[in-house]
């Protein structure tokens, strides 16, 4: 007897289109963007973009907001953004590491977006800082607030979440760096407090972000001023308006 063909063969093949890949790429910020700003993200025209986004939302990748006459379209829901990031893991294992010391991969490498919370340099230099510092403590396979951390942060103004769950705050494997940043509720909170308060700033048209010197200084706690310039000052040079990469 012939064996059913495996239900994620279909997502893969939506996904393994170039066009539609670019615009799950151009979602991976986690916003909402217009149709048309997806069709520029994969160089189609608005006609060809609407056939794939219409196949996007049949299989369930993406959500579709009507707001007027304008479509706004993003990821379905961050399972998507952890699927899409585990095959940005696989497809850069060959890859040089001089590859991210170019164009528009400089940027995404010092800080970016991962759907909602922080990855790249920085968001791997926080996280190692938030377990150094006892901000964090490790928990039955995730991760916690200490309670002096959970003080800091309220302190901070930080709209804490107020459930502790697994997916509270864990680990997700980061596939510029290899190593981990911190995903979860915990992890999306503290990158909308960091956006809001204008530590950190988005690039117009790709998912880095710039470590601005206010960030740096509310920061250093868990990541020292020493290692938070370069940061700063790399992202923000190498920040030009580009076509994000395919990832």
């Amino acid at each position: 007897m012939t064996s059913p063909e495996p239900r994620f063969a279909r997502i893969a093949a939506m996904i393994g289109d170039p066009t539609r890949a670019r615009m799950l790429s151009a979602l991976m910020g986690g916003q909402y963007l217009a149709a048309g700003e997806l069709a520029a993200a994969a160089g189609v025209s608005a006609q060809t973009a609407s056939t794939h986004i219409a196949k996007l939302l049949d299989s369930e990748l993406v959500e579709l907001r009507i707001q007027g006459r304008h479509r706004y379209l993003r990821l379905a829901d961050a399972e998507i953004a952890h699927a899409l990031e585990a095959l940005s893991l696989v497809a850069e294992r060959g890859s040089a590491s001089s590859k991210w010391e170019q164009g528009a991969y400089r940027p995404l490498k010092a800080a970016r977006t991962c759907y909602s919370h922080l990855a790249g340099e920085l968001g791997v230099a926080w996280f190692e800082g938030l377990l150094a510092s006892g901000t964090l403590i490790a928990h039955d396979g995730h991760f916690v607030l200490s309670e002096a951390g959970r003080t800091t942060l309220l302190q901070m103004g930080v709209a804490l979440p107020l459930s502790a769950t697994k997916r509270y705050a864990y680990a997700c494997l980061d596939w510029s760096e290899r190593r981990d940043h911190l995903a979860g509720g915990l992890a999306v909170a503290l990158l909308e407090h960091a956006l809001n308060e204008g530590w950190l700033r988005r690039t117009l048209g790709s998912r880095a972000l710039t470590l601005t010197p206010p960030g740096a200084s509310a920061l250093a706690p868990w990541i020292g001023v020493p290692r938070a310039a370069p940061l700063c000052d790399r992202a923000a040079a190498a920040a030009q308006p580009a076509s994000p990469p395919v990832e």
